[in-house]
């Protein structure tokens, strides 16, 4: 895991301590990594939600193809081999 140094100001360095302290987070790092994941989740959820209206608003749909079906197949299979799990 690599290593990055921020500067925050003394407010958000208690926030974050204080968050710490409640007992949810075991370090401030893995609060840090907790709010990272949660924006880009909430980011791709955005991504996805302007593909489906982008969708909606077109004017004539075309059926799937078996190319399509794959390229979805592999989309899933790399967000999922990403993901660590």
């Amino acid at each position: 895991m690599d290593t990055m140094n921020i500067a925050l100001p003394s407010q958000m360095k208690e926030f974050i301590q204080a968050q710490v302290a409640l007992g949810g987070y075991s370090s401030a790092s893995e609060y840090i990594r907790e709010l990272i994941r949660a924006d880009q989740k909430q980011k791709t959820r955005y991504a996805l939600e302007m593909e489906i209206l982008k969708g909606l608003s077109s004017p004539e749909p075309t059926p799937m193809t078996a190319d399509d079906w794959e390229d979805i197949r592999t989309n899933i299979r790399q967000r999922f081999d990403q993901s660590g799990k």
